[in-house]
């Protein structure tokens, strides 16, 4: 933080999950390190507001690639049943009934990270579509 401070003006942006603001059925480990990272992030965006230092989260929603496709295939395993039918169900717990592309978490992060975010610190941006639940169910 020293360094950070002596810039007077940096940007921190932690990536949490779902998990980290609407908590994670059978996964509450998972789910509390995320809430940590919620509180972190709140905590030390007022610790370091007085140094000009932004410090904000993105929630990362259902992003398309390997490690959902992972994830889709684990809980089809669970559940015994098709890996499409997860992802429908993963779609239809956001508000969009979407997945979202790696870059679009990529562009949330510059935006803040710009000038154009200059004033937003303290905030956790969910970049989902808005998730309605984590472990959807048919």
């Amino acid at each position: 933080m020293p360094i950070f401070k002596k810039q007077q003006s940096e940007v921190i942006i932690n990536l949490i999950s779902g998990a980290g603001i609407l908590g994670f059925p059978n996964r509450t480990p998972y789910a509390a390190a995320k809430w940590a990272v919620t509180g972190f992030t709140k905590t030390l965006a007022m610790e370091l507001g007085p140094d000009n230092i932004r410090v904000n989260g993105i929630v990362p929603g259902n992003v398309n690639g390997d490690r959902m496709e992972r994830v889709i295939s684990a809980h089809a395993l669970a559940d015994n049943i098709e890996p499409e039918e997860v992802r429908r169900m993963y779609a239809i717990g956001t508000s969009m009934q979407c997945f979202v592309d790696p870059e679009e978490i990529s562009h949330s992060i510059c935006f803040l990270a710009s000038d154009f975010g200059k004033h937003i610190s303290g905030q956790i941006l969910a970049v989902d579509g808005h998730t309605e639940t984590l472990y959807p169910r048919n």
